[in-house]
């Protein structure tokens, strides 16, 4: 992969003490604060980040585009916890929400920045959902925490897998009650990756620090009920302000970094 071209930085961002060759193809350094909770998506330019036809959507939305699969790995590897919906967690049926699961190229290169940093070997994937109505039997919940509602609870505590755990919330799941048991569970560094309506209740909340969003020369358009998502979907986030940080650049793609008004 050609390196990132930095087009533009906001100067006094954070920076970790990246494995080089990491540095070299991110087009620079980069750092997160610690706590913070960023998310990650990829999008066309006509806004569509979600395509009920393709399953795991981002590779199509992207042109299955290298560097935002680098990022995306980036951004794991750098994660306590990755934060899922439960439709995202459906959708990409078999994944493992590992850094070098997406970018394997640079697989052992995450594995010496999360030592870097102090982390466990993976982030820990949060699934959220208020009725539990999942696939116990995929690979990513073996090392998993499973938050749901009472209801959930239930149905769903004697088949969980070894490794996982299920965590109780009263209906409805609120974004500040779910940052109340990450944080509880000494997780600091949230990395939220799906879906438009998860990343929509956290905006609302005022939760998101930082937003990384792809965006991809591709158009796909949208029309009533054909189930296309755009970033934000069925939820009034009234014009929250995006304060840009970074862009960087690889062919047609852009690669930005936001910072929003938050209560986290």
């Amino acid at each position: 992969m050609k390196p990132l071209a930095q087009l533009f930085e906001r100067d006094g961002l954070p920076s970790f003490a990246l494995p080089a060759a990491l540095t070299v193809a991110y087009g620079g350094g980069f750092g997160l604060h610690r706590p913070v909770v960023y998310a990650n998506f990829v999008a066309s330019a006509d806004g569509v980040v979600s395509l009920p036809e393709a399953g795991e959507s981002g590779h199509v939305v992207s042109g299955n585009d290298e560097p935002d699969r680098f990022i995306m790995g980036l951004l794991r590897a750098c994660a306590d916890a990755v934060l899922i919906g439960v439709g995202t967690f459906r959708q990409a049926g078999g994944s493992l929400w590992h850094p070098e699961s997406i970018f394997p190229a640079a697989g052992a290169l995450f594995a010496d920045l999360r030592r870097q940093l102090g982390l466990r070997p993976h982030p820990l994937l949060v699934v959220i959902t208020a009725s539990a109505n999942i696939d116990l039997t995929q690979q990513a919940l073996h090392d998993a925490l499973v938050i749901s509602t009472p209801q959930g609870e239930n149905r769903v505590r004697a088949d969980l897998p070894s490794g996982a755990r299920v965590v109780m919330i009263e209906a409805p799941i609120s974004g500040h009650s779910l940052l109340d048991v990450l944080h509880a569970e000494g997780l600091q560094t949230i990395l939220v990756e799906g879906g438009p309506t998860l990343l929509g209740q956290l905006l609302k909340e005022r939760l998101i620090n930082e937003l990384f969003l792809t965006i991809s020369p591709r158009l796909f358009g949208r029309s009533p009920g054909d189930g296309r998502k755009s970033l934000v979907e069925g939820i009034d986030v009234a014009g929250s302000f995006l304060d840009l940080l970074s862009v960087k650049g690889h062919g047609s793609h852009l690669y930005l970094r936001y910072a929003l008004q938050s209560r986290a």
